[in-house]
C-alpha cells in the first residue's frame, strides 16, 4: 500500500470533523473523493499532510511501512507526500523560476513542464502574485510535479478554473501519473478532472465518514441525478474505501 488511513478521527478547534475514516490507496492507484462542501474533504487532506490544528484522536495513517500521523509536515513531505492547494497562497518576494530551481535540479523537466503548462513567461514573476484563477491552479500543479511526490493530493484541481485550463492541466497531470507511477487522491465537486485522468476508484465522504467506493463516472453521475443523499443509503457503505 502507499497510504492506508486506519479508522481516523479527528478534531479540529475542539470539533469532531472526520469520524473513523478508513481507505487505502494502492501504489500507482488513482482515487477520487466526493462530498458535499464542508463533509470533511479538505480536512482528511490536510490531516494526511499533517497540517497543524487537525488533531488525531484515534486511528492512525501509514505511508508505505512508516506510521506518519504525529510527525510534522517536513517530514512526510521527505517521506513523498504533496499537496496541491484549493487556494493556492501569494508569494510575493520569491519569483516562480526560484521554487522551481529549488524543487528540482533538472533544468530540462523544469523548461519541459513550464512550457506543457504554459507557464514560460511567468518563472520571472514572484509566485502568484497578479495571477488568474487558472494561472495559480498551473502554477501549483507545476511545483508539485516538480516537487515529484510518491502520493499527489490535489484539493478541487478544477475549481473556478475555466475549460481551457482544466484540460490542460488535467493532460499533464494524466501523462505525469501514467508515466511515473504515480498514486493520487484527488477531491472534486465538478467531476471535470474525470475526463482527462485514469481513475478507478471514487469515494463518497459525507459528514465526516465514508459512505461507499465505485467507479468514479458512475459516482458522479449518480451524484448528479440524485444527490448525495441516496449515496447514504448505498449497499457499498461496508465496504466504505477499502
Amino acid at each position: 500500500m502507499m497510504l492506508e488511513v486506519k479508522n481516523v478521527s479527528v478534531e479540529v478547534s475542539g470539533r469532531l470533523i472526520l469520524q473513523g475514516v478508513d481507505m487505502h490507496i494502492r501504489k500507482g492507484e488513482v482515487v477520487v473523493l466526493f462530498g458535499p462542501n464542508g463533509s470533511g474533504k479538505s480536512t482528511l487532506l490536510k490531516t494526511i499532510m499533517g497540517f497543524e490544528g487537525y488533531k488525531v484522536i484515534s486511528g492512525e495513517i501509514l505511508l508505505g511501512e512508516t506510521r506518519i500521523d504525529g510527525l510534522p509536515v517536513e517530514e512526510r513531505v521527505k517521506l513523498g507526500l504533496g499537496l496541491m492547494y484549493q487556494h493556492p497562497p501569494q508569494v510575493r518576494g520569491v519569483k516562480l523560476a526560484q521554487i522551481a530551481g529549488r524543487l528540482s535540479g533538472n533544468a530540462g523537466l523544469i523548461k519541459e513542464m513550464s512550457e506543457r503548462l504554459s507557464l514560460s513567461s511567468h518563472l520571472s514573476r514572484d509566485i502568484n502574485m497578479g495571477f488568474s484563477g487558472g494561472e495559480m491552479k498551473r502554477s501549483e500543479l507545476f511545483q508539485l510535479i516538480l516537487q515529484d511526490p510518491g502520493l499527489l493530493l490535489l484539493d478541487e484541481p478544477e475549481s473556478g478554473v475555466d475549460l481551457e485550463n482544466i484540460s490542460v492541466m488535467g493532460k499533464v497531470l494524466d501523462g505525469y501519473l501514467k508515466e511515473e507511477g504515480k498514486s493520487a487522491l484527488i477531491i472534486t465537486h465538478t467531476g471535470y478532472i474525470l475526463d482527462y485522468i485514469n481513475a478507478r476508484k471514487g469515494c463518497v465522504m459525507i459528514d465526516g465518514k465514508m459512505w461507499c467506493v465505485g467507479r468514479p463516472k458512475e459516482i458522479f453521475e449518480n451524484i448528479r441525478e440524485r444527490g448525495y443523499d441516496k449515496c447514504m443509503g448505498c449497499d457499498d457503505r461496508a465496504q466504505s474505501a477499502r
